[in-house]
């Protein structure tokens, strides 16, 4: 018995030790510009960064329902394409000038809305 036990114990033992590796379908640089809208600061009516800023350009944002049985287009869909497109820029905030949702078919979509802004880079609180 105490053979039996101990051949369980060092089978168990070696299988702990292979070289196993772990695929995933994730691709880091993929999470990375999903979450990327997350680094930008949003500001929108009356609420405007405090402190110094410099202009990196304008961006705008997209949301389109393309197909009758489609996520209909929404506002806040549209303002996070803007932030990433502000990421893109290498901005941390942005000032929202004007959000439009379109109701009527156009161009493709269902309905669509629009968000324009100025991508902005502000000082770092350091």
């Amino acid at each position: 018995m105490k053979i039996i036990l101990s051949s369980a114990l060092v089978l168990l033992l070696s299988a702990c030790v292979s070289d196993y590796s772990f695929n995933s379908n994730l691709d880091g640089e993929a999470i990375n510009d999903y979450f990327k809208a997350g680094d930008v600061t949003l500001f929108e009516g009356d609420s405007l960064p405090k402190g110094h800023y410099e202009l990196k350009g304008l961006v705008q944002g997209e949301s389109c329902q393309a197909d009758v049985n489609g996520v209909p287009a929404s506002l806040s869909e549209a303002r996070t394409e803007a932030r990433r497109a502000a990421a893109d820029k290498g901005a941390n905030g942005i000032i929202i000038k004007q959000c439009v949702l379109m109701e009527e078919a156009a161009q493709g979509c269902i309905s669509r809305a629009l968000c324009v802004g100025q991508a902005i880079k502000m000082a770092s609180a350091d």
